[in-house]
């Protein structure tokens, strides 16, 4: 793959001076320290201010999501901890949550830590099922108006547009990668229309990095909370669920169930959209290198994903959506 990372980066321009003067000018005045924390897609900064306290600073990605959108994701999160679901909201500082410094778009939350949860332990489980319900009552409320929907169109046929009219995959794999990613996508499109869903709100990456566990204190508090709503959109409900699935059918059955037990404690759940788990994998699948392609022009992916491009990578790729149709025309799991 072509690697042009001689222009500088939007990103590039920004500076640990740059943060903590567009801290300061929200009247949070850092102390000097000030930690990366692991974000790809923004720039997320835990920051010390001089009274004690922690923050987080995240400043978003130039281009990808207009500032109206952004404050959807806002609004949903301050729903969310309005509902008493444990949810890292922006805070609200000189009367909004999106400032502007600098050219960047960025906003500010309390720092809050914890763990990866032990996703092998079902009472871990089944309390995570039961936050994501609430996540989703909420989220059924009422719909985004201007987020895009996770949809066969937004994360496959768009996708698979864009990565053959950039040239992007290397000749020698590019027909065979057209031709299984055309398939997946059909048996996609045909599950789909098989399988009649509501679509909701939805948090949109649950994997265990963006669930944060803190261990009970004497009072009973702790447990789970999440992070991360910058891909909220529109979906099934199971597409919060599914990322949390590992191992093989027998392991992952069993941490479904338990994951929709904990689940039902608060809401219904429609086991038809188990049928979903398999093409929303295969999207996101095609969707993971499309992104990565549209991003390469910042150097910090090609540091940290050095393999991407190749004609190695594709052929892999060739070979996980072939796995992936076999997949998709399994029954689903039962709970």
């Amino acid at each position: 793959m072509h690697n042009d990372t001689s222009a500088q980066h939007a990103y590039s321009a920004l500076t640990p001076d740059l943060v903590l003067d567009a801290l300061a000018g929200l009247g949070m005045y850092g102390d000097g320290r000030l930690m990366a924390l692991g974000s790809y897609e923004n720039r997320v900064y835990q920051v010390a201010l001089e009274d004690g306290e922690r923050v987080v600073a995240k400043f978003y990605r130039p281009g990808r999501w207009s500032d109206e959108q952004i404050l959807e994701e806002h609004a949903f999160a301050l729903e969310l901890a309005g509902a008493e679901v444990p949810m890292v909201a922006p805070l609200v500082t000189q009367g909004r949550t999106l400032h502007h410094h600098a050219g960047f778009s960025f906003s500010v939350s309390p720092w809050r830590g914890g763990r990866t949860p032990e996703l092998d332990d079902f009472e871990v489980l089944e309390w995570i099922g039961r936050f994501l319900a609430r996540i989703h009552a909420v989220g059924a409320q009422r719909p985004f108006a201007l987020r895009p929907p996770l949809d066969l169109q937004t994360f496959g046929v768009d996708s698979r547009d864009w990565l053959l009219g950039q040239n992007i995959i290397p000749l020698d794999q590019e027909s065979a990668w057209r031709k299984a990613c055309d398939e997946a996508l059909q048996i996609i499109a045909d599950k789909m229309q098989d399988t009649p869903c509501a679509a909701l709100r939805i948090h949109g990456d649950v994997h265990p990095g963006n669930v944060l566990w803190t261990p009970l204190d004497d009072q009973g508090r702790g447990g789970p909370h999440f992070v991360d709503l910058d891909d909220a959109r529109m979906g099934p409900a199971v597409q919060d669920l599914w990322m949390l699935l590992s191992g093989e059918r027998p392991q992952r059955t069993v941490q479904l169930s338990t994951l929709v037990d904990g689940y039902e404690q608060f809401r219904s759940f429609d086991r038809r959209e188990l049928a979903l788990i398999e093409p929303l994998r295969t999207l996101r699948l095609i969707h993971y290198s499309a992104w990565l392609a549209r991003r390469w022009s910042d150097p910090t992916f090609a540091i940290n994903f050095p393999w991407f491009g190749s004609s190695d990578y594709w052929r892999g790729q060739i070979d996980m959506l072939i796995e992936q149709m076999e997949a998709m025309q399994e029954d689903p799991l039962v709970v």
